[in-house]
């Protein structure tokens, strides 16, 4: 086996996981991803400052009526990248080649084909989906034609998730943020071009990041094609068809996990529902306060993605005493990082709140929201870092339904008692870090179980 010793142990590009400090390395694998997640962030607000500054109100408000859908659709395209991840990271770690290249051509036609379905489904059901969310009739028009524009880059996204997974999971995290940054300048650059120059609005930002999406895919699959290692990927390799064992295991991992990405978004339809019946004020400075969440919880994430990753290799490898340090050391540095970034929120909530609003009561109802939620993140990383390693160690339908139940059930029902009687935007946020603490209980409990079984296996 020596001659197939692992690309991740013969270049400088990509990190070690089998060997090696796991501290440092765990620590360098999720730096490049926590920019590459900060990165979409920000790329993200650029589009809304566009279309605000440059267009018109209207436009503003159609776009941010679809922020939901879109991040339940491209949440569900993560979560089957995270799968991808595991599965070749768990091949990588037996240094199986075969297996590996099955997986990795398998992943492929699976996550293009997901991207395919969610965009007929989401062209199919854009104007009825609106509908139903109660987007106003001054909006739906204008938030339809972005919904339906945006829906043709899910199939890049598909095959730009997969790369993603592909190449971490053999512990490069470098090559893909390269990429998201050349499609991102791209994306603010088409934006200006697109509402600017060309006088559109939502319909020029949907534009400019469907462009930008093949962008970022077809340089993934470019790369991956040049590669000579176990993780290298050419269209032709599709002539040796998918493998049956490895659909089954990637569908199986990444079904649950993108449910698990996306079924926050419809829990915060309910919250999002809850906070419209205060004022104006209030929903204007939750909205801004809000953009909080975007940045901490990527930043955590990117451990996440560490912890289940450096697990599926040490799995496959046989090193059982790394893959359960993997899972405590993810906890830690997620925890430490939502500590941190809570606690700067809360030293620096006004500031931050300033740079998307002047209006100082705008400013005082986001400092409601900041001042409970600055002190709840870190403990989101017990639920969500289990959630990875339960993934890592290949467990993905359970820890699924008990975050549907804890994290959505539970806010519902929350909302519909507690919310409903106090009526205050602290009895409302509050529910945050009770669903996450009850949450993580039992997915502790549930990965305790599964590893157990590992262990005896």
């Amino acid at each position: 086996m020596a001659n197939q010793s692992l690309s991740i142990r013969n270049t400088h590009r990509e990190i070690q996981m089998v060997d090696g400090s796991l501290w440092k390395n765990m620590f360098l694998f999720s730096v490049p991803l926590m920019l590459s997640q900060l990165l979409q962030v920000l790329f993200n607000m650029a589009d809304v400052a566009v279309v605000g500054k440059f267009s018109s109100a209207e436009a503003l408000g159609s776009v941010g009526s679809t922020t939901i859908l879109v991040s339940l659709f491209t949440g569900f395209l993560i979560g089957m990248g995270s799968a991808v991840n595991v599965r070749v990271a768990q091949h990588l770690g037996a240094q199986d080649k075969p297996r590996t290249r099955a997986s990795i051509r398998t992943s492929f036609v699976i996550c293009l084909s997901m991207g395919c379905i969610i965009m007929v489904l989401c062209l199919a059901s854009a104007r009825f989906i609106l509908e139903m969310l109660g987007t106003k009739e001054d909006l739906i028009d204008g938030a339809e034609l972005y919904f339906r524009i945006y829906a043709l880059g899910m199939p890049a996204l598909g095959v730009f998730n997969f790369g993603n997974g592909v190449l971490s999971a053999k512990g490069d995290t470098k090559r893909p943020l390269a990429y998201l940054m050349v499609a991102g300048i791209l994306n603010v650059v088409f934006n200006l071009f697109f509402v600017i120059i060309c006088n559109m609005a939502e319909d020029g930002v949907a534009l400019a990041s469907i462009i930008t999406q093949y962008v970022s895919a077809v340089l993934i699959l470019v790369h991956m094609g040049k590669q000579q290692d176990d993780c290298s990927f050419r269209l032709q390799d599709l002539k040796k068809g998918i493998d049956k064992s490895e659909q089954k295991r990637i569908l199986g991992l990444g079904i649950p996990a993108g449910f698990q990405h996306s079924i926050f978004a419809i829990a915060n339809l309910f919250i999002q529902g809850a906070v419209n019946t205060f004022d104006s004020v209030m929903v204007e400075g939750n909205s801004a306060a809000a953009n909080a969440d975007a940045i901490i919880y990527n930043v955590m994430a990117a451990f996440y993605t560490a912890c289940s990753t450096f697990m599926g290799q040490n799995l496959g490898a046989a090193k059982h005493d790394r893959v359960l340090k993997s899972y405590f050391i993810g906890i830690v540095y997620s925890f430490l990082a939502g500590a941190v970034l809570g606690g700067a929120l809360f030293l620096f909530g006004r500031e931050f709140l300033s740079l998307f609003a002047n209006d100082e009561a705008v400013i005082e109802a986001g400092l409601q929201r900041t001042g409970i939620m600055c002190f709840s993140y870190a403990f989101s990383a017990f639920m969500d870092c289990t959630i990875a390693a339960c993934r890592g160690i290949g467990k993905s339908f359970a820890p699924t339904v008990i975050v549907i139940m804890g994290s959505c059930v539970f806010r519902v029902v929350w909302i519909y008692t507690v919310f409903a009687h106090f009526h205050t935007i602290p009895s409302l946020y509050l529910l945050y870090i009770f669903s996450w603490l009850i949450t993580s209980v039992a997915e502790i409990i549930c990965f305790a179980v599964n590893y157990r079984k590992l262990e005896a296996i």
